[in-house]
């Protein structure tokens, strides 16, 4: 197996000649003892955290990417790092497969992380359609964050679930939005054991607390000096957290506005997530704030309790930069991989598919370093199977990939883009034996850049910005000269509340026959 250099020289027409690193990414660790947040910038949403001994883990929604249910670890809060899925695939409908339809907006929401008994437990439900109304609830466990997991889904339907485990043995579910309940699980967490109990309907006095209807959701339980909180956001994309507080899981609860601030990326407030405490007692609180098409990152804040309430940042405001939690051990800078030489035989952890893929039609192994995509039968890349993604990150990130095109037949379309709703990419079309670069925006083919393109390799890259929300392409013959394609994507957030990816893929528009292949070299990311 050959093993490439993850360095790499490129220039682009009328453009300076630079030498990048591969994998620059964002880090908030500023190297002096402090840090700057986001911890990623990148889609994480829904965050929930916990420290087993000395590491850290935190969870994130997934919708429907495969594997689903991301699980990251740390030293110190700060630095991290990948550790593995409590979702291999989704097996519960053919749609997830992409046969007789498709599964955008379902898959894992609001996930909830917890450790009881020597084993990790993942939390999520799976609501049908935009209604929310219905839906299913599952829990995941395992030994160890890397797994193997073992799901059960349950009949019963729990909206945005905190599983809690009580100093007494009892297992709890909080759930719902707007209106909140209790349902209690039996000890073994795989089955309800009781009827669902409404814990909180309130209409607050300050509108403000409320946002215009978005009510509660997104719940998180602790028991904390024999009182029961359950944090959770209100208000939506611009919204705030609030804390629920008693002495009874089943209320009554009072209520207290815990943190309000936009100021970090205005008009979007921090929301919904998760607190845990430090070996030394200290609490902090993994908060996330929605960045548009770029996603919603995750941010650290101190606690501090006041009144016996945990008061978010400084004094329910936000500072950006703060002083690192005090572990006690120096942690190395690292954050979630992204740049892949395709040299194992494993998939990177930074990988997610989009919907289940076809295991027959993709290989690490039948070229040793290469990713080879074999052609599946779509009429347009969100039909398509096995589109191999990662996140897109702010405040710029650029994508490169070199492709190999023998293995490609009539029908095929394979190429590198920006991939959610609307979407674009740079392509290789063949028909009749003849092959031809194009750039593709929102379903739409805008320029054909080299109409008898005869080469087998071709390098595309995409970059893309927080400002103003914009991606724009590249195209090269060598992989040194790169020139722009097409027009921009102006990204969208998209109607499935999952952000914008880099995105691989091939798909034949035949309906029948083998569909060729195409390999791809390296996948390389640059960000800022």
């Amino acid at each position: 197996m050959k093993i490439k250099n993850v360095l790499w020289a490129f220039c682009f027409c009328g453009m300076s000649v630079c030498s990048l690193e591969a994998q620059q990414v964002w880090t908030p660790d500023n190297g002096d003892g402090t840090f700057t947040n986001p911890l990623m910038w990148g889609d994480w949403p829904d965050p929930d955290v916990i420290r087993v001994g000395d590491e850290f883990y935190m969870v994130s929604t997934s919708m429907h990417y495969v594997p689903g249910c991301p699980i990251i670890k740390s030293k110190d809060l700060v630095n991290w790092e990948m550790a593995g899925y409590a979702i291999d695939r989704y097996d519960e409908d053919p749609k997830y497969d992409m046969q007789g339809g498709n599964l955008y907006l379902n898959g894992s929401w609001a996930n909830s992380l917890r450790y009881h008994n020597g084993k990790f437990y993942v939390a999520f439900c799976t609501p049908y359609g935009w209604g929310r109304e219905t839906g299913h609830f599952s829990v995941c466990e395992a030994e160890k964050p890397e797994g193997p997991w073992k799901r059960t889904i349950f009949p019963e339907y729990m909206y945005d679930p905190g599983l809690f485990f009580d100093d007494d043995g009892k297992v709890y579910v909080v759930h719902g939005q707007g209106t909140l309940y209790v349902t209690e699980l039996n000890e073994d967490a795989r089955s309800v054991k009781g009827d669902k109990v409404k814990i909180w309907s309130g209409r607050f006095k300050n509108a403000h607390e409320l946002g215009g209807g978005f009510g509660m959701e997104g719940s998180h339980v602790y028991k904390i000096n024999g009182k029961y909180y359950i944090t959770c956001p209100a208000g939506g994309t611009e919204g705030w957290q609030i804390c629920l507080r008693s002495d009874n899981i089943y209320g009554p609860y009072e209520h207290k506005l815990i943190m309000n601030d936009d100021s970090s990326y205005p008009k979007n407030g921090l929301h919904q997530g998760g607190m845990v405490q430090l070996k030394n007692g200290d609490w902090w609180f993994i908060i996330m704030q929605d960045r548009g098409a770029i996603g919603r990152v995750p941010c650290l804040v101190p606690v501090k309790w006041v009144d016996g309430w945990p008061m978010l940042g400084a004094d329910g405001k936000d500072v950006v930069t703060y002083p690192k939690p005090a572990v006690g051990k120096a942690s190395k800078i690292k954050s979630p991989a992204t740049t892949d030489e395709f040299n194992t035989k494993k998939l990177g952890l930074q990988w997610q598919w989009n919907h289940n893929p076809d295991n027959a039609k993709w290989s690490l192994t039948e070229r040793p370093g290469y990713m080879r995509l074999k052609a599946s039968p779509a009429n347009n890349l969100k039909n398509a199977r096995n589109t191999l993604t990662q996140r897109v990150q702010g405040p710029t990130s650029e994508g490169l990939v070199e492709m190999e095109l023998t293995g490609m037949k009539d029908g095929n379309v394979a190429g590198f883009g920006v991939f959610q709703f609307p979407y674009a990419y740079v392509a290789v079309q063949q028909e009749g034996g003849a092959r031809k670069v194009v750039m593709c925006n929102d379903g739409k083919i805008v320029e054909t850049a080299v109409e008898n393109f005869t080469q087998d390799k071709l390098w595309m890259k995409a970059r893309v910005t927080d400002k103003d929300f914009i991606a724009s392409f590249y195209y090269s013959l060598d992989g040194v000269n790169f020139f722009p394609i097409g027009n921009v994507l102006k990204m969208d957030l998209g109607l499935y509340w999952t952000a914008n990816r880099f995105a691989l893929f091939n798909f034949t528009t035949r309906d029948e026959g083998d569909g060729g292949f195409v390999d791809f070299n390296w996948f390389r990311f640059h960000g800022k």
